[in-house]
């Protein structure tokens, strides 16, 4: 039954709590006596040893450090196969060999007032600060889990005691780390390269001492007044036996938070503890906004923020750090935010500091931001092992949207933020969101914008059109289509710009058919209230664009620039040539038969015949593609020619049977060139004679003789391999050919030929060739 009652126990502390601080709260307990902590023991290493008992970071292939040691940096890249196994009840295992019997810890916990005796035995100086504060040397999270286990068997005023101590311990470590980062100092910023001493943060951490120790000492502080319904309303509780009079517990817990946040640690390994490190990281800003910042907090906060800034390799925010460094972004989004109130500047100093992401930056520095930003950065492969990465550069993005909400209308501020954004964020999405928010914010419904991040939205819109100009983005088109909005709300000379420096931004179709066609709507002219040289020097650089993009890419931007150029007589011939010369080996017949289409409808109707004939010569519809799409554009060109005159005709019509083998069509063609005189639907004022052409005299002949042509081939082709229920449909597609041959002077007899031909070729074909003969005879 006991050991029924454990598994259940088990069950339940897993699945409900997820948390192995939990079990190394038990086993720590400190009146647990000796059997029943070996039970423990015994039983928590049978659940360990199981296959299915969960890892501690959720991750295969990498392991923590044991519970007792903090160990350095010294073999990062260790092969996780020669790892211990540790599961998630590892460190109450390990918990099993701590004890409370230390009289220096004894002490400790029992009285407030405990400090340096005046006379020190050997060894006793590890023992206390310089001030004669008690310090405890522990391994911090284990140090952390004491406390814990304090606080949950009832000892609350012990727990606060030990946290105090490890509290001085840490701002001891913290001044010592500054000082020797003070002695390597130019050595690490001229190498630009560090290494970190924490191989296992405190945020994310399985034991969460952060978290622990900022709880056991705000629960003091913690207003216990029944008429009060905000729970997060605290009040400053003097430190006992503190000698700093203004120290109180609610500074210590926000002291410790920030120390503890901004502790430069590396990423772990695997999803499970990466999202872990996230997710804590949250927990402890939102219970640091619970705290409404007085004088006291407030100088607290500058302190920590400005020691952090100057603390080096040891710090997150330190000028150099490790290129698989957690980022601080989230962590310097709260100390901006609570900051900026009350000292601006320190607050710009930790948020520019934080934005870096030295895991994205292409070299494989330490992301030394001594050296000068040259251009955009450019990633050449997203780092595998950040499996959070997503997360981390939408908080790096909400961090810049912060700053930049906060200096609009200050210039100097926006332009250092503005850099920051591009050196330090390489995704082009992200740089577009902050184009829009800056847009958003500087373009209020109810008054003026605002000029300064205007021209800063205008900057990352021009940046992201840099880095997505030769690689897919799906949003590219709304990023143009943005980006010329953007510079009409800041007036012509950027919309000048654009347009002079379009190659740098924009593809030829791009430029072409969205930023000048758009520069150039009436509602742009409208917007912008220009005057008569306002608009000419816009339609001249609009111009100007289209022939160069006509230019670079005519099959695509031809038609784009003569509507471009349409109302400007050089720029419009100009464009025409350049279509002309393309013509023969760039463009498809597609291309050409638009170009003559608009040609035609703008009223040049040679030109528009000259572009259709190129385009036939391009064509080539086989006798079977009786649906291609092309066949409206060839009967929309031998129309264009009859309509011209005889000449065109004349001259269109070898093309035509050079290019076009579908019978169907060439009877279409024939058929409607026939039933009215060339010339008659010409040019105004154009002699025709009206008369309608004989399909015995050229250029008909030529048509006529193609079309039988075709039609015989066809039926050939047709019979090789046609099955009975097709029977009807041939007899249907003989008669139309029949009404094709009858208009040769000859016609009934070659066609009389033709099925006597049919009949001694396919005579297997039986019942085929029985209803030929009833319908042909």
């Amino acid at each position: 039954k006991r050991t029924d009652l454990l598994n259940f126990f088990f069950f339940f502390f897993f699945f409900f709590f997820e948390n192995c601080a939990l079990w190394v709260c038990v086993v720590l307990n400190p009146h647990c006596k000796s059997e029943e902590k070996s039970g423990w023991l015994k039983q928590l290493k049978k659940w360990g040893d199981m296959d299915i008992c969960p890892l501690e970071d959720g991750n295969y292939g990498s392991e923590l450090p044991n519970i007792t040691n903090a160990l350095p940096q010294s073999n990062l890249a260790q092969d996780s196969l020669s790892r211990p196994r540790r599961t998630v009840f590892s460190r109450a295992v390990e918990a099993c060999d701590l004890h409370w019997q230390d009289s220096h810890l004894q002490r400790i916990i029992s009285s407030d007032y405990y400090m340096s005796p005046s006379y020190q035995r050997e060894g006793e100086s590890l023992l206390f600060s310089p001030q004669g504060l008690p310090l405890w040397l522990d391994h911090v999270p284990t140090a952390c889990a004491r406390v814990d286990a304090l606080r949950s068997h009832g000892y609350s005023r012990e727990a606060l005691r030990l946290a105090v101590a490890i509290i001085n311990t840490l701002r001891l470590q913290q001044q010592r780390q500054m000082d020797i980062y003070k002695h390597q100092k130019k050595e690490l910023l001229q190498r630009g390269v560090t290494s970190t001493t924490n191989l296992e943060g405190w945020v994310g951490h399985p034991l969460d001492p952060i978290g622990c120790l900022f709880i056991t000492l705000t629960e003091t502080c913690r207003v216990d007044d029944d008429n009060t319904m905000d729970t997060g309303v605290y009040h400053h509780v003097p430190v006992w036996g503190s000698p700093d009079a203004g120290e109180s517990y609610l500074t210590l817990a926000l002291e410790v938070a920030l120390m503890g946040m901004g502790q430069q640690r590396i990423m772990p390994e695997g999803l499970y503890a990466q999202d872990k490190v996230c997710r804590n990281e949250e927990q402890i800003v939102a219970k640091l906004q619970e705290l409404e910042l007085d004088d006291l907090l407030v100088q607290t906060l500058r302190k920590q923020a400005i020691q952090l800034l100057e603390a080096g390799p040891f710090s997150g925010l330190g000028e150099v750090i490790h290129r698989e460094s957690v980022p601080m972004h989230t962590f310097a989004k709260y100390l901006f935010s609570a900051l900026l109130p009350h000292d601006a500047d320190l607050a710009y100093k930790v948020a520019l500091r934080a934005m870096r992401l030295p895991v994205l930056e292409s070299s494989a520095g330490s992301g030394d931001v001594g050296h000068p930003h040259h251009g955009i950065s450019i990633v050449p492969s997203r780092y595998p092992r950040w499996f959070t990465l997503g997360h981390l550069e939408s908080q790096q993005c909400e961090l810049a949207s912060t700053m930049l909400t906060a200096a609009k209308g200050d210039m100097l501020r926006l332009r250092t933020v503005l850099e920051a954004i591009q050196k330090n964020i390489h995704s082009s999405s992200l740089i577009f969101k902050l184009a829009q928010d800056a847009f958003k914010i500087a373009t209020p419904a109810e008054s003026p914008p605002d000029i300064t991040l205007l021209n800063v939205a205008l900057e990352l819109g021009l940046q992201v059109m840099r880095m997505t100009l030769s690689t897919l983005n799906w949003r590219r088109r709304e990023m143009v289509r943005w980006l010329v909005t953007c510079a009409t709300e800041v007036g012509l000379r950027a919309l000048v710009s654009i347009l002079q420096s379009w190659y740098t931004l924009f593809t030829p179709t791009e430029a072409t058919s969205i930023v000048a066609a758009t520069v150039m709507s009436h509602n742009t002219i409208l917007r912008l209230s220009l005057d008569y040289p306002q608009r000419e020097e816009l339609a001249s650089c609009a111009r100007t664009l289209a022939l160069q993009c006509a230019m670079k890419d005519p099959q695509n931007c031809a038609l784009s620039a003569l509507t471009l150029c349409e109302k400007d007589h050089i720029a419009f011939e100009t464009a025409y040539q350049i279509v002309i010369d393309a013509a023969s080996t760039g463009m498809t017949y597609s291309q050409l038969f638009t170009i003559a289409r608009y040609m035609e409808h703008r009223g040049y109707p040679l030109r528009s015949f000259k572009l259709a004939s190129l385009a036939m010569t391009h064509l080539n519809l086989a006798y079977n593609q009786d649906t291609h799409p092309a066949i409206n554009d060839v009967l929309w060109a031998c129309a264009l020619s009859h309509s011209l005159g005889k000449n065109e005709l004349a001259a269109i019509i070898p093309l035509v049977v050079k290019s076009v083998h579908c019978a169907t069509v060439l009877s279409d063609i024939l058929r409607r060139c026939t039933m009215t005189a060339p010339g008659l639907a010409g040019i105004p004022g154009r002699r025709n004679s009206g008369k309608l052409m004989s399909t015995d005299k050229a250029p008909l002949r030529q048509l006529l003789d193609a079309t039988i042509s075709a039609y015989i081939n066809t039926t050939h082709s047709r019979l090789t391999h046609i099955s009975p229920r097709h029977y009807g449909e041939f007899i249907e597609f003989l008669s139309k050919a029949r009404e094709t041959f009858l208009l040769a002077q000859d016609g009934h007899i070659q066609f009389a030929q033709f099925i006597d031909n049919l009949k001694q070729i396919y005579k297997g074909k039986k019942k085929l060739m029985m209803l030929v003969r009833e319908r042909f005879g």
